[in-house]
């Protein structure tokens, strides 16, 4: 295995702006999606009831993405470095959003499904 200095480790191929678009605009798509839930509760009468498959899409750019940046880095810097570079970029994100949505789940729990549901005894 060859040795880089994290100069090297930080050079990177061509950058596709596009491709950040597209996937700003799918993750865009599926807040939207998620927040429409609340005003029309049935997705198909929505006007952006398809944004479902945009989490398909971003996923599979993202892939492209990551396999596009690291194929001839990966060599080079070996399968365990790769997974700390991404676990050092990830976990951060993970540990905010699990966070967000266990104080989200909490204080759904405590105020919305503590009431009565009405018509109901």
């Amino acid at each position: 295995m060859i040795k880089e200095t994290g100069a090297d480790l930080l050079k990177t191929k061509q950058h596709f702006e596009i491709l950040d678009g597209l996937r700003g605009v799918a993750a865009v798509a599926v807040v939207i999606f998620h927040f429409m839930e609340i005003a029309v509760p049935d997705y198909t009468k929505s006007f952006i009831a398809h944004a479902y498959l945009a989490v398909d899409f971003f996923f599979c750019l993202s892939g492209f993405v990551i396999a596009y940046a690291y194929d001839t880095r990966l060599k080079k810097i070996g399968v365990l470095a790769f997974l700390k570079l991404r676990l050092i970029r990830l976990h951060p994100l993970v540990i905010i959003g699990s966070v967000i949505g266990l104080l989200a789940f909490y204080l759904t729990l405590s105020v919305i499904f503590t009431r009565p549901i009405p018509g109901k005894s």
